[in-house]
């Protein structure tokens, strides 16, 4: 994330350096290259296939030769971005609102993440499922998993928590916590904040979006359930839970 919405950060190419950037405050897909040969066009109702030519015809003007699969992930019926006809919305309002919402959950995870003198990721955001996460490890290997992703992604134990547009059994945008591999009986663990659940088909802990911005001090509301709450010996160190 920066202060205008989304990026890629800096991509080393050849002996260049750019990045991508989603401004979600002047609607714009912004090209940056550190020689200073910017390139951009708007964010725009139109078609997920003219966006990705448009897109790749921008990096070629450049002289930027990247390739990507496209494929989309972590969706269901996935259509290729090169050929996908049916996606063609962008509301401006709602951009922004998406960012705004970003720009105060990352505040407090920047504070959680601060707190730990451990191994921990940056908040980053995912591509792929739109969330916002920090995660925390202890250094241990845990046990093995299958799948491309989570193979690699749970390779070691750790406590995550995220923000998350929402999705399936998830009617709205929520922030979760969750523990890999999950320890017995951490769906159990007392004193949820208000609006907190357990949901046992994810293993997440989650609180609803609407319920902290509802709040009166939300981002104390969010500190206050994300903070550590409770030592654990399955890690070194506190974790997550709320």
């Amino acid at each position: 994330m920066n202060a205008r919405g989304l990026t890629t950060s800096a991509i080393p190419y050849n002996d260049r350096t750019f990045e991508l950037q989603f401004n979600f405050v002047n609607h714009r897909l912004e090209l940056r290259i550190a020689d200073g040969s910017d390139r951009a066009f708007p964010l725009e109702p139109k078609s997920v296939a003219a966006f990705y030519h448009e897109l790749f015809a921008m990096l070629h003007a450049a002289s930027i030769d990247a390739q990507i699969n496209p494929k989309p992930q972590e969706v269901p019926n996935p259509i290729a971005l090169d050929k996908d006809e049916t996606h063609a919305s962008y509301d401006p309002e709602y951009a922004n609102r998406f960012c705004r919402i970003l720009h105060s959950t990352e505040k407090v995870f920047q504070e959680f993440r601060a707190r730990f003198i451990g191994k921990a990721s940056p908040v980053h955001f995912f591509w792929g499922s739109f969330d916002l996460a920090c995660t925390r490890f202890n250094g241990r290997r845990a046990p093995a998993r299958k799948g491309v992703i989570t193979s690699e992604a749970y390779s070691h134990e750790c406590s995550s928590l995220g923000w998350w547009p929402g999705g399936g059994d998830v009617k709205g945008p929520a922030f979760y916590a969750y523990m890999a591999p999950e320890p017995s009986g951490y769906g159990t663990k007392p004193s949820l904040p208000a609006g907190g659940s357990y949901l046992e088909a994810m293993h997440e802990f989650l609180l609803m979006y609407d319920d902290v911005r509802r709040a009166k001090s939300p981002s104390e509301h969010l500190w206050w359930s994300v903070r550590e709450r409770y030592q654990s010996s399955f890690l070194i160190l506190p974790v997550c839970l709320w």
